[in-house]
């Protein structure tokens, strides 16, 4: 049976983690691996950004639309996510108005903020407030917690990196693992089996 799953990592082009998230698409397409399911990240991505006035809490409003619409939330943690901080730089939770950069759109400088009138916190029930100093991952990641998501915390390793963690996951350094293993012939390849357990395929 299909699941809707969440996949949230690193994309930087040359020091991300692009390689982990290959890999679980790879799963959930070909034939010879019994997991289904859809990255709703992948899928929606692009919707709001394509808007040349997108702005972080516009990508973080969409990050929780994608989040609520899953059943499990996957954190792909590498050797660089602890100190990644797109999506911080808003300042309008402590300030009457301020001005920010739309997303992507750095050459064309900052505008003012779009968002009026009174700030209020968010109700338990509700999702994470979009407008906040939070990075895209903390964002996210605080989203699933609300939410009360299947999270699932890979390492980018063959070994269990506890000092990578953001401290806002220190409460899952226990259950985070690591996606590589070696097979029996001593070579790297993802650990299907976790997964499969870990999203309930067996």
């Amino acid at each position: 049976m299909g699941k809707q799953v969440y996949i949230s990592a690193d994309y930087d082009e040359t020091h991300g983690d692009r390689d982990v998230v290959d890999i679980l698409h790879k799963w959930s397409e070909d034939d010879k691996h019994v997991v289904d399911y859809v990255d709703t990240a992948q899928v929606v991505s692009g919707s709001v950004s394509k808007d040349p006035d997108c702005r972080s809490c516009d990508l973080k409003k969409e990050f929780n639309d994608q989040i609520n619409a899953s059943s499990a939330v996957i954190f792909i943690i590498g050797d660089k996510t602890k100190i990644r901080t797109a999506g911080s730089a808003c300042k309008r939770q402590d300030h009457e108005w301020c001005s920010c950069t739309p997303y992507k759109q750095n050459a064309n400088g900052s505008t003012i903020c779009k968002i009026f009138g009174g700030l209020r916190t968010s109700e338990p029930n509700e999702d994470v407030g979009n407008i906040n100093t939070y990075s895209y991952l903390e964002h996210e990641f605080r989203q699933a917690v609300k939410k009360k998501k299947n999270i699932i915390i890979l390492y980018n390793s063959l070994y269990k990196m506890s000092d990578w963690l953001p401290p806002y996951m220190k409460d899952f350094v226990n259950s985070a693992r690591p996606f590589w293993i070696k097979n029996a012939y001593g070579n790297k390849e993802g650990d299907y089996g976790f997964i499969k357990w870990a999203l309930g395929y067996e």
